[in-house]
């Protein structure tokens, strides 16, 4: 059941009440120009929560580096104090301290990257649990400019390009860094002339890394922006699969569908091309380096300025001194990667959530449900007005219909009834009360809502059903479901109400319309709104739904929006609406006699 609530407000987009025009998929407003040290910084603030770790991972990076470096120099010594001069028995003792010293540095390897492991899962666990977190709070009108698929790809794919550069990029940084200053302490200690000659590769390796790293991040962002594209299109096309079908689309999805992919192609290849060139050129240097090391150490030996030993220590701390840089070049590609990923989902978390006034002191008050439009004027994303200058009042346990064109604002008043959406001037009240004014979960709760396309989410009947009310027992579950006529189709199924739905199959559009129905009543709400509820089922179980909303809506203020006018004749009040405002209302019968536009549309119907 906690599954089945997780998901609740990431799917509020799905649920049809989401439909505000002017609104493009996949825009996300930026709040922020992008900022490489911003994005770094806040991805710090996750790392540093998990001090142990980090520290763990700090001092078994030192002891790891230390072994590694004290190797090269015991070589060296090995050879010149034993080897040379041929005393065996220390060739041995010195043998068994070498065993020991890469024995010890492998095992603070081992615990280094455990724990660097750890240390990256738990900071990615944050930042996802941050970013549903989000998810919940983020108002409708972001999901309408916000294709899923992309949302998907943030949540996913962005993350996990994080997770994976954490996992090398904060032991590799540590290391280099350590490496990089004690191969220069060790070199120095051994010969300030080669270390000098050894240190020339240095400006060649910034300057080539800076110009590679300046085309990298802009083609790794591209490339995340036309991955969460591609994410969109198939989640979108395989949700409208039977309607591509049914349109014979399916050669023009294909089409689209290469497109778009081909972008992510070609971007790719630039990010991963560039990205993996520093690998090579990194290899160059090093070898170049060798080379010079052991021309200038030869040279060096023969007029005995150093010993052999000491050559063969600095062409190991050569490799030593190479290796982090290379490493520094390739997770600083890697690192643009998971900027570039960071950035995506810092994005989303800078949006700004939703209004609330939370006000505590009367979330156990049962509102009686008086509601009243106050000259209330709302547009979408564009300047036009959906609702101009809308009164309404409907009394305590009123049945208020309306009814009108498509697009003539019947859905946009539930959307600020249940604050959805904010209005731009004018006010709602219920109770007397201005609803900007009281807790966005208080309201909620006051209001049940029965949408035209019916959403269950993968668990059981039972957890479906009682998602309307958590701490309802399985009694009261079973007594919404007889009420709203879905217990005789329940009991049919394999399990009954322990049977397991999915979200997308399982049962027919009807019987999920019923458990939708089930869900309102058990929340026992004091406002109960049905936009559409009996047009996905059948004459027989519409009749059927009608009898349990007659039963449902008594004490209860109703808003009912219908297409069928039938479904509505025993209204209190017929709200007609075209353009956004409310041009006839009255009983049913008394538009009727006013042979006005409701007669119209009653006749048509008729007919």
């Amino acid at each position: 059941m906690s599954n089945i609530k997780n998901k609740a407000s990431a799917n509020l987009s799905q649920i049809g009440l989401n439909q505000g025009p002017g609104s493009r998929p996949g825009e996300i407003a930026k709040v922020r120009s992008k900022n490489v040290k911003e994005t770094i910084r806040r991805i710090w603030s996750y790392l540093k929560v998990q001090r142990l770790h980090l520290l763990i991972v700090f001092i078994s990076t030192i002891l790891s580096t230390c072994f590694t470096l004290l190797s090269p120099y015991l070589i060296g010594k090995t050879i010149d104090n034993y080897i040379v001069v041929q005393q065996f028995d220390g060739v041995l003792k010195m043998g068994g301290i070498l065993f020991i010293v890469y024995v010890s540095g492998a095992l603070f390897t081992w615990i280094q990257q455990f724990f660097a492991a750890s240390l990256s899962q738990h900071t990615v666990r944050d930042m996802r649990q941050d970013l549903f977190e989000k998810y919940q709070g983020l108002p409708i009108k972001f999901f309408d400019k916000s294709t899923h698929g992309d949302l998907m790809s943030r949540t996913t794919n962005d993350i996990a390009n994080v997770s994976n550069t954490l996992n090398q990029t904060v032991v590799q940084l540590i290391s280099s860094i350590f490496m990089l200053a004690g191969s220069v302490v060790m070199m120095l200690s051994l010969s300030i002339r080669m270390t000098l000659i050894t240190i020339f590769i240095v400006p060649t390796v910034a300057y080539i890394t800076k110009k590679i790293t300046t085309y990298t991040k802009k083609y790794f962002s591209e490339q995340q922006s036309h991955l969460g594209s591609v994410n969109g299109f198939v989640q979108e096309n395989i949700t409208g699969l039977k309607v591509t079908k049914a349109f014979g689309r399916e050669a023009v999805s294909l089409d689209e569908f290469r497109v778009i992919n081909e972008k992510l192609r070609a971007v790719g290849v630039k990010a991963q091309s560039l990205s993996g060139s520093m690998g090579p050129i990194m290899n160059t240097m090093r070898n170049l380096s060798f080379v010079v090391i052991a021309v200038f150490g030869g040279i060096f030996a023969y007029h005995e300025i150093i010993t052999i030993g000491i050559i063969v220590s600095f062409l190991n701390y050569s490799n030593q001194f190479s290796q982090p840089i290379n490493q520094l070049a390739n997770q600083y590609n890697l690192l643009q990667s998971a900027i570039a990923g960071a950035e995506r989902v810092f994005e989303v978390l800078d949006q700004p959530s939703e209004e609330n006034i939370e006000k505590k002191t009367d979330v156990d008050k049962k509102i009686k449900g008086e509601v009243n439009f106050d000259k209330v004027y709302f547009h979408y994303e564009t300047d036009v007005a959906v609702l101009k200058n809308l009164s309404l009042h409907a009394k305590p346990g009123e049945m208020v219909a309306l009814v009108g064109p498509t697009g003539a604002g019947k859905t946009t008043i539930i959307n600020l009834l249940t604050r959805f959406y904010e209005i731009q001037s004018g006010k709602i009240l219920i109770d007397g009360k201005d609803i900007r004014q009281m807790d966005k979960d208080y309201l909620r709760q006051q209001i049940g809502l029965v949408l035209q396309d019916a959403y269950v989410f993968s668990g059981t009947i039972m957890d479906n059903i009682r998602y309307g009310r958590l701490d309802a027992t399985d009694q009261e579950v079973e007594e919404a479901a007889k009420l709203a006529n879905a217990h005789s189709f329940i009991q049919k199924l394999p399990k009954g109400y322990e049977t397991y739905i999915t979200s997308d199959g399982s049962i027919s559009q009807g019987q999920r319309q019923l458990l939708t129905i089930a869900r309102a009543v058990l929340a026992n709400p004091s406002i109960l709104i049905l936009d559409e509820a009996t047009s996905s089922v059948d004459t027989r179980t519409e009749r059927h739904i009608q009898e349990a909303m007659k039963s449902l809506m008594k004490g209860r203020t109703s808003f009912v929006i219908a297409h069928r006018l039938s479904t509505i004749q025993e209204a209190d009040t017929i709200l007609v609406l075209d353009n956004g405002e409310i041009i006839e209302s009255g009983s049913h019968k008394e538009l009727v006699i006013k042979n006005g536009f409701y007669q119209k549309l009653y006749e048509n119907q008729l007919a």
